[in-house]
């Protein structure tokens, strides 16, 4: 098979949405830096807790707060609507209509957010996990969600092919049910809240249902398509797809149950949570048939896919074996709950987008990545970080859980005996962080130089798809 640089087709869906799509991944990966600062600073907190303690504004709770709402909200959503938009725009059979939508929404999306987060370091978040904004920004957020994801529902009721696609159900399902979930959380939590132990039930629903119910389809959107592109070859087991698809919004969102076990509430909540995470199981399953082709291609992106996809697939197992009460009387409360989190998010769904992003950019940009060293850079740093990252958490939490049940061992005790896990967590966030300041380096340099071949009049080194193969790409 050719290289990408001398067989990759550039479309005239790619042309007509470059720049809107360009700036929304502009956008995630600028946020995807400063959450890495973030995120940095708030490691070093837990083992010296002097760190920046006189500022108020960047105390440990604010801190982790800010440097969560920009990885989802400022990352992983622009990454993934951009990576979304594209897919659909491809698979449509027609370039991308009201892209000025799309531009106007990608900038308030990301002022609510910056809004957001001078709103929580200044004391006025709210409580609630991925809800910390505050209300007053929340409505925001949800308008230019919808102006964003116009451009995406106007390309698959216009499609012009006969089939559709397992991409395009993951991206179309992305677009619809997150304003849903983000409406209904805040209407249950903000502007009409339900009391007492109402809450916790809400807040496990809306932060499973934003992972399960829209970034792991956004993720996932992108590999479906990524995939079968860069190996030439058909999924397989593709006919499992829409069960994998459907197993996945039925049932995704009723294991957020599974963080209230011991809690306060109704047993049978943390009961439906185990039975659906194993019932989810089947959903990873037909994934990893259907995308393992990822494991045996070569190429930057297929490297990061099969990453992700693996995490995908590690977390999903995790999540199953600590829905169990007697697992959880163990990992619950402890960093194992932050190392799943980071496998799943970081692991997982970063890995994914990062996978599909080395594959769209030099087709929107119709150029190819600008330097090498710093591509071979970011796969490097980021692998190694997310395994030192997600490996000294858990041994955190194992070693903090185990003695936790002890009764003779005293928090002084605890905190000393992970403090050498928690100094490799921050080695491990610097190690993403330089990851991550290479690809952005690496995407404003390969961006100026598209810039420069469009004013200069040069020709793209990549070929244009033929007559026969353009309705399909």
């Amino acid at each position: 098979m050719s290289s990408p640089s001398t067989n990759a087709e550039v479309t005239a869906a790619d042309q007509a949405g470059r720049w809107p799509l360009l700036l929304l991944l502009a956008s995630g990966l600028v946020w995807l830096v400063v959450s890495g600062i973030l995120a940095l600073v708030a490691s070093i907190q837990l083992h010296t807790p002097a760190f920046m303690a006189d500022c108020e504004w960047f105390t440990h709770g604010r801190l982790t707060a800010i440097a969560e709402t920009s990885f989802v909200y400022g990352w992983a959503a622009n990454a993934g609507l951009g990576i979304a938009l594209w897919v659909l725009g491809r698979l449509g059979g027609s370039p991308l209509r009201a892209l000025n939508w799309a531009v106007v929404g990608t900038l308030f999306w990301n002022t609510g957010i910056a809004l957001g987060i001078a709103g929580i370091a200044s004391g006025d978040a709210t409580s609630f996990s991925l809800l910390e904004m505050p209300r007053y920004v929340q409505p925001l957020l949800a308008a230019a969600y919808v102006a964003i994801g116009l451009s995406g529902i106007l390309a698959w009721n216009g499609r012009r092919t006969d089939g559709t696609f397992a991409s395009q159900w993951y991206a179309v399902a992305a677009l619809f049910l997150f304003p849903w979930l983000l409406i209904a959380a805040q209407s249950m939590l903000l502007w009409t809240p339900v009391r007492g132990v109402l809450q916790a039930v809400v807040v496990g629903w809306y932060v499973q249902g934003a992972f399960s119910l829209w970034l792991a389809p956004l993720a996932l959107a992108g590999a479906y398509y990524v995939v079968p592109k860069a190996t030439g070859r058909a999924l397989p087991s593709y006919e499992f797809a829409p069960l994998a698809f459907w197993t996945l919004l039925f049932v995704g969102s009723l294991t957020g149950g599974r963080h209230l076990i011991g809690g306060p509430v109704p047993a049978w909540i943390p009961t439906l949570a185990n039975a659906a995470c194993c019932m989810l199981l089947f959903h990873y399953t037909v994934v990893a048939l259907n995308l393992r082709g990822a494991f045996t291609g070569g190429g930057t992106a297929l490297r990061f896919i099969s990453f992700g996809l693996a995490a995908y697939l590690l977390g999903a197992v995790l999540d199953a074996v600590t829905s169990f009460r007697g697992v959880a009387l163990v990992t619950q409360f402890t960093y194992l709950s932050t190392a799943q989190q980071q496998l799943a998010i970081y692991g997982g769904i970063s890995m994914l987008l990062f996978g599909s992003i080395y594959f769209a950019v030099p087709r929107l940009t119709g150029q190819a990545w600008s330097s090498g060293a710093l591509l071979k850079g970011h796969v490097v740093l980021s692998m190694l970080g997310v395994l030192l990252l997600v490996g000294s958490l858990a041994a955190a939490g194992w070693t903090q859980g185990h003695e936790l049940n002890d009764a003779k061992v005293s928090f002084a005790d605890i905190g000393a005996h992970t403090r050498p896990w928690l100094l490799a967590v921050s080695v491990a966030q610097l190690t993403l962080l330089l990851g991550n300041i290479l690809l952005l380096v690496n995407f404003a340099q390969s961006v100026c130089a598209a810039c420069c071949a469009s004013s200069t009049g040069a020709q793209s080194p990549f070929r244009q798809p033929a007559a026969m193969e353009a309705h399909a790409s």
